[in-house]
């Protein structure tokens, strides 16, 4: 479910680079950062590692700010602002992933 909420995140925004600007794309893309979040609160991780715990939520929190990118899609009309939250987001669920790969690998 997170991968096809994060390819449906990817394909709806990289359409307005090509100038396709249709009012189904921005549902679309909601529909997407929803499922990214969804998916991302209820993986949960039951290990002891407090470091790894809070890579986690720092991941979570990536999700969020996907929705509040997708919120600024409707409420910001004409402003290019969702980018920079999905830019945010995605530097975000960056880093914890490769740094919860390389926690988990110290094992």
């Amino acid at each position: 479910m997170q991968a096809l909420g994060l390819l449906l995140i990817m394909v709806m925004a990289l359409l307005p680079l090509l100038d396709v600007n249709y009012e189904w794309m921005r549902w679309a893309y909601a529909v997407g950062a929803a499922m990214v979040l969804l998916a991302r609160l209820l993986l949960q991780y039951k290990g002891r590692n407090l470091r790894v715990r809070r890579l986690y939520r720092i991941n979570q929190a990536s999700a969020v700010l996907y929705c509040v990118s997708a919120a600024m899609l409707f409420w910001g009309k004409g402003t290019t602002n969702w980018v920079a939250f999905l830019m945010a987001g995605a530097v975000l669920q960056i880093y914890a992933t490769y740094m919860i790969d390389r926690e988990l690998d110290k094992k």
